[in-house]
C-alpha cells in the first residue's frame, strides 16, 4: 500500500509540476500585461515598475525566480493588490472557499446516495422518479441559471434567506451551498442508481441472500461496498471540482472567497495571484484524486495489487 501511495504521489507532483509551467508561459503569451491598463504614464517610470517586479528580466529568469520562490513558499507580491502578498490574499480568502465547497460536498454526497439507492430499490417508483427530476434539472440547468432563480424566489420574494454575503451567518450559506450541490447531486444520485442495481446482479450477493443472511445484512455488508466504488471514483475531482466551481458562486453571491481574486487577477493580469491560486487548485485536484485512488484502493484489493 506504501509503494501504491508513493507512485500516487509522485504522478502527482509531476503533473502539478507541469501545470505550473505551462500556466506561466501561455500567461505571458497573451498580450498586454499587469500594468497596461493604467493611465498613461512616462516611460521612465514604467520601466521603474517593471523592474520592481522584475517583469524587465527574461521570461526564463523569470520562471526561475518563480521557482526558487515557490521552493521558500513564497508566491511573491500582487502587482494589483500593492499591500498585499499572494499568500495574504489567498489566506484571507481561503477559508470561504473551502467553508462553501466542503459543505456542498456534504450535502451532494448524502442526499445523491440516498436518492440514488432509494432508486434503485425502488425502481420505475414514485422515488425513482422524484431522483431522475433532481437529475435533469441538476444536469440541465447551469448553476449561474439556478443561483439568480434561488435568489429571487427565496431572497426576494419570500425573504426568508439573505441574497447574498456573509453577514448572515449560517443562512448565508443555504443558497450557495445548495446551488453549488445540485449538479453533484444529480451526478452522484444517477451513478449510484445504476451501479447499485448491476451490484444487485452480481453471483456474491446472490449468494449471500441464498445462504440467508437477510436483506439488509447483505444490502449494508456486500452490495452498498460494491455500489459506491464508481462514486468514490467520481467524489475525488468532483471534490476539486466544487471548490473551483465556488469562483462563479462566490461572484453571484457577493462572497469573500478567493474566486473573486481569481477572476480580478485574470482580468488584470496579475500573474503572481493568477499562478498562486492556479497552484492551490491543481494541488487541490491532484490531492483529492490520489485520496481517491487510496480509499479506492482500500476497499478493493484487486486495484491495489493490480499496481
Amino acid at each position: 500500500m506504501l509503494r501504491f501511495i508513493l507512485k500516487r504521489l509522485w504522478n502527482g507532483g509531476l503533473t502539478l509540476a507541469a501545470l505550473v509551467t505551462l500556466t506561466f508561459f501561455v500567461m505571458r503569451l497573451a498580450p498586454g500585461g499587469p500594468f497596461s491598463k493604467n493611465r498613461k504614464i512616462s516611460p521612465d517610470v514604467q520601466a521603474n515598475i517593471e523592474a520592481a517586479f522584475h517583469l524587465d528580466e527574461p521570461v526564463w529568469k523569470q520562471f526561475g525566480r518563480f521557482v526558487w520562490g515557490l521552493l521558500h513558499l513564497d508566491l511573491g507580491p500582487s502587482t494589483r493588490f500593492r499591500d498585499y502578498s499572494v499568500g495574504d490574499i489567498i489566506a484571507s480568502g481561503l477559508p470561504y472557499s473551502l467553508t462553501i465547497g466542503f459543505w456542498a460536498v456534504v450535502v451532494a454526497s448524502v442526499v445523491g446516495v440516498a436518492l440514488g439507492i432509494a432508486g434503485a430499490l425502488r425502481r420505475n417508483g414514485v422515488t425513482d422518479y422524484v431522483a431522475g427530476i433532481v437529475g435533469v434539472i441538476g444536469i440541465a440547468i447551469p448553476i449561474f441559471v439556478i443561483g439568480p432563480i434561488l435568489q429571487v424566489i427565496f431572497a426576494l420574494k419570500l425573504g426568508w434567506l439573505p441574497v447574498g454575503g456573509w453577514d448572515a451567518g449560517l443562512r448565508s450559506l443555504i443558497l450557495p451551498v445548495l446551488v453549488l450541490a445540485l449538479p453533484n447531486i444529480a451526478y452522484i444520485s444517477r451513478l449510484t442508481r445504476t451501479s447499485m442495481i448491476e451490484t444487485l446482479r452480481e453471483n456474491y450477493v446472490r449468494t449471500a441472500r441464498a445462504k440467508g443472511i437477510g436483506w439488509r445484512r447483505t444490502l449494508w455488508k456486500h452490495t452498498l461496498k460494491g455500489a459506491l466504488l464508481p462514486v468514490v471514483a467520481y467524489l475525488g475531482p468532483a471534490t476539486a471540482a466544487i471548490i473551483t466551481g465556488s469562483i462563479l458562486i462566490e461572484t453571484v453571491f457577493a462572497l469573500p472567497g478567493i474566486g473573486r481574486h481569481f477572476v480580478d487577477a485574470a482580468l488584470n493580469r496579475d500573474y503572481p495571484l493568477v499562478m498562486g491560486i492556479t497552484l492551490l487548485y491543481g494541488g487541490l485536484l491532484i490531492l483529492f484524486n490520489i485520496g481517491t485512488d487510496v480509499v479506492r484502493a482500500w476497499m478493493d484489493p484487486r486495484l491495489r495489487n493490480a499496481q
